[in-house]
């Protein structure tokens, strides 16, 4: 079990709602890669869409491409820190954008209900 799963099911739908808000509100996963190629990290989502090994994320680095107000708010649904938050989402995001790139391919735009039910269909697996 990864890291993604414990995390969900311990937290469950408001685990994945709020990971699915978070990436609804950076544009999807197209959104997201731009954001990481604007701070410099576009080897590093790539690893994450592709089919190879996710490249690891650190807190700083979740910090420097999201910002403090998506990081705000995920922190605020879950009901932890803002320091806890990015360091959840150093764990999860990799695994998250890799499952839902099938392929290395990455999806049309996705609502966050589509991400949110695709975060909460791992749970299921």
């Amino acid at each position: 079990m990864g890291l993604m799963d414990s995390v969900l099911n311990g937290l469950g739908d408001q685990a994945a709602g709020g990971l699915g808000d978070l990436l609804q509100s950076q544009g999807g996963v197209a959104g997201l890669a731009e954001r990481f190629g604007g701070a410099g990290l576009a080897d590093t989502i790539q690893s994450w869409i592709g089919t190879g090994a996710n490249a690891n994320i650190t807190p700083e680095q979740i910090a420097q491409v999201l910002g403090s107000g998506p990081i705000a708010d995920f922190a605020a649904r879950l009901g932890i820190s803002p320091e806890q938050a990015s360091e959840t989402l150093a764990g999860l995001l990799p695994e998250a954008v890799d499952r839902l790139t099938p392929g290395g391919q990455v999806p049309g735009s996705q609502s966050g209900g589509g991400i949110a039910d695709l975060i909460g269909g791992f749970l299921r697996r």
